[in-house]
């Protein structure tokens, strides 16, 4: 039962089957019957957890089981108190309203490694850091409750998942490490 942390670059897709043009988990993991655990869209970067146990992959990825997921978020703007309050109540995003999360402003992260393109930077509009801590995980829900508050995303990365951290297991984009069986026993259940 491998457990696979996957620093996931920039603009790679969250999937195996290759797509002409794109890079995908294929170019980057070549173990067999693992799947992802949960999924970060080609456009944010960070932590993903890979798995071929189908019990310890619905217990990462469903929100049933309120795995926290910590993402920094670059937004577009400045951040204060009345964006980080709205973003942390329940946030009504149309199709659905989100759960109440945890959201800080930050410093930019010193350790963060540089993105591949850089984003785009204009002279005239500062930036800011984001902490937002989630126990759900909806289609690009963060970049949409940051564009609901007038912040948006700029860029994106998940730096943990549940006890999995890019702070404790240091992996640059497109590098990954294989957690052994004892580090994840009590995920699956089967030694629960």
């Amino acid at each position: 039962m491998p457990l696979i942390l996957f620093n996931k670059p920039f603009q790679v897709l969250c999937q195996f089957t290759p797509q002409a043009g794109r890079e995908s988990l294929a170019d980057y993991l070549d173990i067999p019957n693992i799947y992802p655990a949960g999924r970060l869209d080609a456009d944010s970067e960070g932590l993903m957890l890979l798995t071929d146990d189908g019990r310890l992959q619905h217990k990462i990825a469903h929100p049933d089981h309120k795995e926290a997921k910590t993402y920094l978020v670059q937004v577009d703007g400045l951040v204060d108190g009345a964006a980080l309050t709205r973003l942390q109540a329940p946030l009504d995003l149309g199709d659905f309203v989100t759960r109440p999360c945890r959201a800080v402003r930050i410093e930019e992260p010193q350790w963060l490694w540089p993105r591949n393109p850089p984003i785009r930077e204009r002279k005239d509009k500062p930036t800011s850091w984001i902490a937002i801590t989630l126990e759900e995980g909806k289609n690009r829900q963060v970049r949409r409750m940051t564009a609901a508050v007038g912040l948006p995303t700029l860029r994106l990365v998940r730096t943990s998942i549940g006890p999995f951290s890019l702070a404790t297991h240091p992996l640059m984009p497109g590098e990954w490490m294989e957690l052994p069986a004892d580090a994840v026993a009590g995920g699956s259940g089967r030694n629960a």
